[in-house]
């Protein structure tokens, strides 16, 4: 059998977690990922018949039963990942009973998943509705994004649009919007159910006064879903309290998703 530390995925867990870090989007233990795995490869790397121990997760998640997911750990510093995977990842496969986690490897000082696990497996949920092939959720606390809800409108179309308008890239990246949500409590089952109804229509959720939530088919996808918004809200922030010379246009938006052949909220512009 393989040795799992050479696992693409837990590669990818390492370096992920290690760039987060360093943009400074999830400090101390704030943040957390969850990955959907292929059962075939993790066999490759673990015997799938031993369960090292059960742990509740807290919600019922009868779609995901079967489903085995490597998850950042509850209190874990995404700085130390990389030097100790063990003990700051775990493997996790969802049990028959649907809220119970088998843990296959990881968390090995007897630690366990994200507080947030709720939310992420709701979000799971919800992305596989869409798109089976959105594998990642990815949460996390980027400077300008944060910022920016603290001084912007928090409404889905006006976000959009503002952020839309920053950059060119903008809406080539996210066409399909953002989704909000107001403070509300993190760590609980209220916020994760609020997160996976926003996730049905948008792969992209910030948290007001939090972070962000995104949602992808990749760890690239989904890093750079959240590294373009981070833009974005950085220009914003750099020049909200400056008067405007250049924008772009809706008609402009407009141009970009007819060159780009992009599927985007049209009820988004001409506001």
């Amino acid at each position: 059998m393989k040795n799992i530390l050479d696992a693409p995925f837990v590669k990818e867990m390492c370096a992920t977690t290690a760039n987060m870090y360093r943009l400074g989007w999830d400090e101390r233990n704030g943040g957390n990922i969850s990955y959907l795995l292929d059962e075939k490869e993790v066999g490759e790397y673990l015997d799938l018949d031993n369960v090292i121990r059960t742990i509740p997760t807290g919600f019922k998640a009868d779609g995901l039963i079967g489903k085995i997911f490597i998850v950042t750990g509850t209190g874990k510093y995404f700085k130390n990942v990389e030097f100790d995977p063990e003990n700051n990842l775990g493997i996790i496969r969802i049990a028959k009973d649907g809220e119970t986690a088998e843990l296959l490897w990881g968390y090995s000082d007897g630690g366990k998943f994200t507080s947030e696990l709720p939310a992420h497996l709701m979000s799971h949920i919800s992305r596989l509705s869409v798109n089976p092939e959105n594998r990642i959720i990815m949460h996390c606390h980027p400077d300008y994004t944060l910022a920016m809800t603290q001084v912007h409108e928090m409404e889905e179309r006006v976000l959009t649009r503002t952020l839309w308008k920053q950059m060119t890239e903008s809406i080539v990246v996210f066409p399909d919007g953002i989704g909000v949500l107001p403070w509300m409590v993190c760590g609980t089952n209220e916020i994760g159910i609020a997160t996976a109804e926003k996730m049905k229509q948008y792969r992209l959720v910030i948290w007001t006064l939090h972070g962000i939530y995104g949602a992808g088919k990749d760890m690239d996808e989904t890093f750079g879903l959240i590294e373009t918004v981070e833009k974005a809200a950085k220009q914003y922030m750099l020049t909200a309290n400056l008067p405007k010379v250049n924008t772009i246009s809706d008609e402009g938006l407009k141009a970009l998703a007819k060159r780009f052949e992009l599927t985007y909220r049209t009820d988004y512009l001409d506001l």
